[in-house]
């Protein structure tokens, strides 16, 4: 299982890969406060952050830096680069003994356990032997496809349910030699999260925070255009195709967090056949379905990165059935003979109305 390179965008330098969202609409300025922004680097990609604001040069960049101390916090405890960081710690820590984490830490692997059970495993964030396998770890490697008897001794090391957690430490503990936790495919989130409360805990209420392309918006900004006032943020979702960036719907996004998985761009061929970066925990190959991009929306970016990534393993079909059951507002861009279509969960219709029916009209 893997995340626009669900797995690697954090790991591989793979920085945006299969990204389908982008802030729609935010260069103009106008008068009164404006949209200040500042960006960097991060957990192996790319961070903006838009606040708006009248502050002077020295006010921003303290600012910024003051960003940047909270995402290097959550990347300190959470990387699988960094050796000395609390979860490349544990991953190197025997099997059987109680391991103790930090809160934050914890939170995160409860919260990936939590939807571990949901999909019965098919989002699991101990998978990451398999994304190794077949070359789109850290441990790089020509592509190839790997054998039947290596997928199964990849297996032996994997699984949810052997990873147990205690919250009285807190702590965590594998009961599998060799099992590693990669927290990837949540922890871009999770730091979109730290940022917007950090934000909020000191007075700022207007922004949009974009980690490795999960995004976190909150209030209004300035209008692109005098007698416009201020405006809900905006996103547009991005239409599915490697050659090309297109927008497919617009919506506004004030006051929620977004997060898109995609497997059009990050693969490799062999023999003519198209191996996509998603892996499957229960098959330990590549997803093979037509799902080619998944949005998710919810209050927690954490959240929505991670559903994002478990739908897209799971597919339209058996995906869309899971995001009715959870009440997810979800945006799906499916692969069909005739180019795509696209499916939405009653959430979704529901919160963004006015936008589909603006988008409908739009339509020549």
């Amino acid at each position: 299982m893997t995340k626009a390179g669900a797995y690697r965008l954090l790991r591989s330098g793979l920085v945006l890969i299969g990204l389908a969202l982008f802030v729609a609409g935010c260069s103009a300025e106008s008068e009164g406060p404006q949209i200040q922004r500042f960006e960097g680097q991060i957990m192996g990609t790319y961070y903006h952050v838009a606040v708006v604001g009248q502050r002077d040069e020295q006010a921003l960049s303290e600012l910024a830096d003051q960003v940047h101390e909270v995402l290097a916090d959550v990347d300190h405890k959470m990387s699988t680069w960094k050796p000395d960081s609390e979860l490349s710690r544990f991953n190197r820590a025997p099997a059987d003994q109680w391991f103790n984490v930090s809160q934050e830490t914890y939170h995160v692997v409860a919260e990936a356990q939590r939807i571990a059970d949901l999909t019965q495993g098919r989002y699991d964030v101990t998978v990451e032997p398999l994304v190794n396998l077949w070359g789109f770890g850290p441990d790089r490697h020509p592509d190839r496809v790997p054998s039947d008897t290596e997928i199964q001794q990849a297996f032996k090391k994997i699984g949810y349910t052997h990873l147990t957690l205690d919250p009285s430490g807190p702590m965590l503990r594998k009961e599998v030699s060799g099992l590693e936790v990669d927290l990837s495919s949540i922890a871009k989130g999770y730091g979109v999260d730290q940022v917007a409360d950090w934000l909020e805990s000191h007075g700022i209420h207007d922004y949009l925070v974009e980690v490795g392309g999960e995004i976190r918006a909150s209030g209004e900004r300035p209008g692109l255009s005098q007698g416009e006032g201020v405006i809900p943020w905006r996103i547009g979702i991005e239409r599915p195709v490697s050659s090309s960036q297109s927008i497919q719907l617009v919506v506004p996004v004030s006051h929620y967090a977004v997060a898109t998985s995609g497997d059009y761009r990050n693969y490799f061929e062999e023999d003519g056949v198209r191996y996509s970066h998603t892996i499957d925990p229960a098959t330990g190959r590549p997803i093979t379905h037509r799902l080619a991009s998944v949005t998710v929306v919810t209050k927690s970016c954490m959240t929505a990165d991670a559903w994002a990534t478990a739908l897209t393993v799971l597919g339209d079909q058996a995906g869309m059935a899971l995001a009715e059951q959870e009440n997810l507002s979800v945006y799906m861009i499916v692969k069909t003979d005739d180019g795509f279509k696209v499916e939405m969960s009653s959430a979704f219709k529901k919160q963004f109305s006015e936008a589909l029916v603006a988008h409908q009209k739009a339509q020549p």
